[in-house]
């Protein structure tokens, strides 16, 4: 028989359990919301063939990081404007995810939005979190800089691209079939390209009976198409951004110099003769391309581009990409410059986490980018899937680099069975090094689809060494703080005129002559003196530290 103690203690255990069954089921339900995925808002430009959404990366990071995406995103026309937007509205994401060359943030943005608390320092998170970040910025001194603001900082983080070819962009690419059809060398001088060029415009090199060649086409967009800059630093420096010059020391403005309208001139005169498309003033890279794989006859004589394939297929089955050869800098009047950035690194954020995200979804977040600089996590970003788009090497292929073991090699197909949303492409280009980019396989033969690489890693040569002895250093140099915001404003609005003016010369808009005066005075209202001055006091302080190093 049970004592009245034991009852007593039956009765009490059993509302012990009674109690506890509720609080069991909360810990099972904590044990849930632990495997769910913690989702993530990310601000992204997204291309007219990619769906983040269903994107094979894109998933690829979700089952690997246990997150689950929501994309805000936009189409790259007017990226910048509405990326603007998103900040200004206070209904931001956890993070933005952005392709350089469409649209980031700039050194100013990201000084004014971590200032502002809306960009989350990423320090500490890279050093408890990021281990392939931080081994990075240990290897590459410039790249911790390229990303540290003045304050110690890191409020996002840049594209770095140890890129050969992307170090020269603004190249020239020639019809080297229509050159031997028609007994003419390779043009050294501007004038000599002039001649060139009336050729191509006359001596019907394609052949078909008809007037339809356009000897020199490019695009408004970024990638080295902008007809302009070539062309111009055959008289004065144009580095198409800052439009500065450097000269033992001294930052001036080249835009507004008698070399500048000199090289207006000469511009204008190709123009004048029909020797210049007029869409390359206004069309995009898709427009460009169509001038290229034109579906009759062949009637693109010569394009600027950083590579050929922005204008011109230059994949399997292709019929044309060989055609084009690079011509070196030529030799003006005044100057024989190759446009130089170091690196192709560009100074402010692709990648900056804001105040958004909560104390979990910053770990995931950096943990994302710490995957995008290892070497795999670049290729299934920017290449696309293993198996399908890239591979590992056979037995016996050479990498670009001969002195470095061969990691990855492109499945290559035809431009059309290309496979678009297996990969962010330009999004994802985060961290490409010299080992990672020269790992690639690439063919001896640089006109084979699988040679490109080396293609142009060759072309590039011809450009090796031609900027000027000192060039402004725009990707290794902060704004000091205090004048960072006036500083973006005055290159934009600089940069607006700068643009509009030479498109008004060329095209006949403006007269040389008459317009000049008023032009450098307008250029000069809008604050050229103290844009260069901030630019100077920026370059001073770069030289010191340069020197202490």
């Amino acid at each position: 028989m049970k004592t009245l103690a034991q009852s007593a203690y039956a009765a009490i255990s059993i509302c012990v359990l009674l109690l506890a069954l509720p609080a069991c089921d909360y810990v099972k339900q904590q044990d849930k919301s632990a495997d769910l995925p913690l989702r993530i808002s990310i601000f992204a430009q997204q291309d007219t063939d990619q769906n983040l959404k269903t994107n094979d990366f894109s998933r690829l990071l979700e089952q690997k990081f246990n997150v689950s995406f929501d994309w805000r995103t936009i189409r790259y026309e007017a990226a910048k404007e509405k990326r603007q937007i998103s900040l200004s509205s206070g209904n931001y994401p956890d993070a933005y995810i952005l392709t350089t060359y469409i649209d980031q943030f700039t050194q100013a943005d990201v000084l004014r939005y971590g200032k502002q608390g809306i960009f989350y320092p990423l320090n500490d998170l890279i050093d408890r979190y990021a281990p392939n970040i931080k081994a990075a910025f240990d290897r590459e001194p410039g790249l911790r800089a390229l990303n540290t603001a003045p304050d110690g900082n890191i409020y996002g983080l840049a594209s770095f691209s140890d890129c050969f070819h992307c170090s020269y962009p603004y190249k020239l690419w020639l019809n080297d079939k229509w050159l031997k059809k028609l007994n003419l060398n390779m043009p050294k001088t501007t004038e000599e390209l002039r001649v060139v060029l009336r050729a191509f415009k006359n001596g019907d090199p394609n052949g078909n009976g008809l007037a339809d060649e356009i000897p020199l086409s490019g695009s408004t967009e970024d990638f080295g198409v902008r007809v302009l800059p070539y062309l111009m630093n055959g008289f004065v420096y144009d580095d198409d951004r800052t439009y500065v010059e450097v000269a033992n020391g001294q930052v001036s403005l080249a835009a507004i110099t008698p070399q500048w309208r000199e090289g207006l001139k000469y511009v204008k005169s190709l123009y004048d003769e029909g020797l210049i498309d007029a869409g390359a003033f206004t069309q995009n890279a898709d427009a460009y391309k169509q001038l290229g794989e034109n579906a009759g006859a062949e009637i693109l004589g010569a394009g600027t581009a950083m590579h050929p394939a922005i204008f011109v297929d230059t994949g399997l089955g292709n019929k044309r990409g060989g055609d084009y050869v690079p011509v070196p800098p030529l030799q003006g009047p005044y100057a024989s410059y190759a446009v130089y950035y170091q690196s192709g690194s560009t100074p402010g954020a692709k990648f900056a986490i804001t105040d958004k995200a909560s104390p979990d979804e910053r770990i995931a977040l950096i943990r994302i980018a710490d995957y995008l600089y290892t070497p795999e996590g670049q290729a299934n970003a920017e290449i696309g899937k293993e198996g399908l788009d890239w591979r590992r090497p056979l037995d016996g292929e050479q990498a670009l680099d001969p002195n470095i073991p061969a990691q990855f090699a492109s499945i290559v197909v035809q431009e059309a069975d290309i496979h678009r949303n297996t990969r962010w492409s330009g999004m994802g280009h985060f961290y490409m090094p010299k080992s990672y980019r020269n790992s690639w396989v690439q063919d001896m033969d640089i006109y084979s689809p699988n040679g490109y690489e080396r293609r142009l890693y060759q072309a590039t040569k011809l450009y090796a060494g031609h900027e000027p002895n000192e060039v402004f250093p725009m990707w290794s140099i902060w704004i000091d703080s205090s004048n960072a915001d006036e500083e973006s404003l005055l290159q934009s609005n600089m940069k607006h005129e700068i643009d509009e003016s030479a498109m008004a010369f060329i095209t006949g808009q403006l007269d040389l002559e008459k317009d000049w005066g008023a032009y450098v005075k307008g250029i000069q209202a809008l604050g050229a003196s103290r844009y260069v001055s901030i630019l100077q006091q920026a370059y001073n302080r770069w030289i010191v530290q340069e020197n202490t190093k």
